[in-house]
């Protein structure tokens, strides 16, 4: 008797032969069970549509991600609040220099402060000058030129209170600002010479520099042409309005005036 299969009927090992089809579980096809967790545990495949544990990149982010509430005590939970090493600072969060500072003097009254000071030195010493020499009235009479009324200046009496008018004005100014910041015209004008760094007494070294600088080249060569530098200098200079002596002292000049 012939195993055979009746003509026309496969055999039931057939590769062709094409069996009922199953239902396709949930989740995916290829034997994926339901949640997209192959047997036995393990990360999906690549490609399952399954995310991986802990929360997949696109799905919700794990606490204090990110893209989520930072966690406490993180440095960018909030805005700090802008540095301002004096104390203020503009809407932009930038420091303000003149905060905490009081206002600063005003370009006349300084003026006129030096006026006065200038004279207080100026009068008695010419008169000192003119007592003990002569070398005004002589200078008025004589009929020399410029030139020569220049150069007698620097040779013998004339160099000699060259040098004392120097050191004169030299330790007026050096004197008065190191002991209160106050020359005469400045108390008399509320005004004060101030360390630019803290507001205080400016020293014994930062008065004598701001102070040369102030009156040696107007005393040695060109009195007028001096002053109207320092005086652009002032006009000109933002924010603290400090001279070419106030910035050899590091100093500045502030109202007293309430």
């Amino acid at each position: 008797m012939s195993n055979e299969p009746p003509p026309g009927q496969p055999p039931e090992d057939d590769p062709f032969l094409k069996k009922p089809s199953e239902p396709t579980p949930p989740g995916g096809g290829g034997g994926m069970p339901p949640g997209g967790t192959p047997p036995g545990g393990g990360t999906p495949p690549p490609g399952s549509g399954a995310p991986p544990p802990g929360g997949g990149p696109y799905g919700n982010p794990p606490p204090g991600g990110p893209y989520g509430t930072p966690p406490p005590g993180s440095p960018y939970g909030s805005t700090p609040p802008p540095y301002d090493a004096y104390g203020g600072g503009n809407q932009y969060g930038a420091p303000d220099p003149l905060s905490g500072m009081p206002p600063l003097a005003d370009f006349g009254r300084r003026l006129l402060a030096r006026i006065i000071d200038a004279l207080i030195v100026a009068i008695p010493l010419g008169l000192l000058e003119w007592a003990t020499s002569g070398r005004y009235m002589y200078e008025s009479k004589s009929g020399d030129s410029t030139s020569d009324v220049v150069s007698k200046a620097y040779t013998g009496s004339g160099l000699a209170w060259t040098l004392i008018g120097i050191v004169v004005y030299l330790g007026y100014d050096t004197l008065m600002l190191k002991r209160d910041g106050q020359t005469v015209g400045k108390k008399l004008l509320n005004l004060r010479v101030a360390m630019l760094n803290d507001g205080s007494v400016p020293t014994t070294s930062a008065a004598l520099a701001r102070t040369a600088v102030l009156w040696v080249p107007a005393l040695l060569c060109c009195p007028c042409l001096w002053q109207v530098i320092l005086i652009i200098t002032i006009l000109t200079d933002k924010p603290y309005k400090q001279g070419l002596h106030d910035k050899a002292g590091k100093t500045v000049v502030v109202s007293t005036a309430h």
